[in-house]
């Protein structure tokens, strides 16, 4: 193996072990804590009947899960398409930024949990209003990033370009875009985790089934255990979108790579 892979796989394996021993350092005071204590299960239970709720409902717990991930991934996509769309359509045409830029700041203003509720009043209780409820959430940040990254490119390259009589076009391809990929990936980023939290919220609000409906009946029943095994499956679905994306733009900025190491 050549020595420059052998020293970056030492040094993710040294930046990772400190958080790992804080986690299961977190996890034992729990644990000790709870039964030292004798806190009642309803209240708050420990690590180990967290572990064992989840082994216990892990069918249950599949199946919901894979409800929140198919709205989670289909609404993901979908922001990703229209905020491309938009973010690009806004930098091209100032008027379009001047017309939509405020109102797309003013729509960060209105609680997603009272627009929630209007949307299932509208498209009924099936996917469709998770789906829309994810893109609501994820939208924002990927159209900002995309549009921030695409309007730090160097203007001196753009002058030199625009008078060699490049169209606006070939500016975007050439220059822009690429300056904007880690603007963007960071949106990515940033939507990715909130994209299940926005399926969630909608699958809380009135759905059939879904980890937010896991979620909902536990609490109502006091399953405070199976409560923690919801968010813990949250969580994780959460670290998995993220790691997706993280190494997408891994290999999609290898130069970028280079720079970290």
């Amino acid at each position: 193996m050549p020595a420059h892979f052998e020293k970056r796989r030492r040094k993710k394996w040294q930046t990772s072990i400190p958080p790992l021993i804080f986690v299961l350092a977190c996890l034992a005071v729990w644990q000790v804590s709870v039964d030292y204590l004798k806190v009642p299960l309803w209240l708050l239970p420990s690590p180990v009947a967290v572990t064992k709720a989840l082994w216990r409902t892990r069918a249950l717990l599949w199946t919901n899960t894979l409800t929140t991930v198919w709205e989670t991934t289909t609404g993901f996509i979908l922001s990703v398409a229209l905020a491309l769309a938009a973010g690009l359509a806004m930098v091209l045409s100032p008027l379009l930024k001047r017309l939509f830029y405020p109102l797309l700041i003013i729509s960060q203003t209105v609680p997603l949990i009272a627009v929630a509720p209007l949307l299932i009043l509208w498209l009924g209780y099936g996917l469709l209003p998770k789906i829309v409820t994810v893109v609501l959430v994820c939208f924002f940040p990927v159209t900002i990033s995309l549009i921030e990254g695409l309007e730090v490119s160097d203007p001196d390259l753009l002058n030199l370009l625009k008078s060699m009589g490049a169209t606006p076009w070939q500016i975007l391809y050439t220059v822009r875009w690429p300056n904007a990929l880690p603007s963007l990936f960071a949106g990515l980023k940033i939507a990715a985790t909130y994209s299940v939290m926005g399926a969630v919220i909608g699958e809380w609000l009135g759905a059939s089934s879904g980890l937010g409906v896991y979620l909902t009946l536990s609490s109502h029943s006091f399953l405070t255990a199976q409560v923690f095994a919801a968010i813990f499956a949250i969580t994780v679905l959460s670290l998995i979108y993220f790691i997706l994306i993280a190494g997408i733009r891994h290999f999609a900025l290898p130069w970028l790579n280079t720079k970290e190491n």
